[in-house]
């Protein structure tokens, strides 16, 4: 035999829930200190984690640094 509940909602009409935030919460929710940026496809490709690409911008940083510094002389 299956049960069927009724809801009667008690709320005023005054509360509008629409317009509040969701908070995710759990282990897949991001650090308050991290950026979250998307990929092109085929970027994502050649970049398949975020440590990877972390590397990648770390070694043109490096290089963007070490060109400027030797323009400067």
């Amino acid at each position: 035999m299956k049960k069927t509940f009724e809801m009667d909602d008690e709320l005023r009409p005054e509360y509008d829930f629409s317009k509040l935030t969701v908070v995710a919460r759990g282990t897949g929710r991001r650090k308050p200190t991290e950026t979250t940026v998307t990929l092109a496809p085929d970027v994502a490709k050649l970049f398949p984690t975020s440590e990877a690409v972390n590397e990648a911008l770390r070694l043109l940083a490096r290089v963007a640094k070490e060109s400027e510094m030797r323009l400067e002389q």
